[in-house]
């Protein structure tokens, strides 16, 4: 089932977050879907919403550094270390850190 979060949203460069509700699908094949429970934004997103240019894609979700509980689990998904990428979309990666998939 999809749900519907709250997300702080980067639509441009040098611009104001927009915090808006966002959809997030379900984990596909060796993917989780984590509630994030407390986020925080730091330095590098800080970099990439002011200083970046546009060889990033926009619109991003920041808050990289977070802590949450795993929602729910796709077939052959299971522990999981939670890693932050600028493609708009979170790695991750399995006990032996040899299995990786986007989220």
């Amino acid at each position: 089932m999809v749900i519907r979060c709250k997300a702080a949203v980067a639509w441009e460069p040098n611009k104001p977050l927009v915090i808006e509700e966002i959809e997030v699908a379900p984990p596909q094949s060796n993917e989780v879907r984590i509630k994030i429970v407390t986020t925080a934004l730091c330095r590098t997103d800080l970099y990439f919403l002011s200083e970046s240019t546009t060889k990033y894609t926009f619109p991003m979700v920041l808050g990289h550094e977070a802590a949450g509980i795993v929602e729910s689990v796709g077939p052959g998904g299971g522990n999981t270390l939670f890693i932050w990428t600028m493609q708009r979309k979170n790695i991750a990666f399995d006990k032996d850190f040899t299995n990786q998939s986007g989220i």
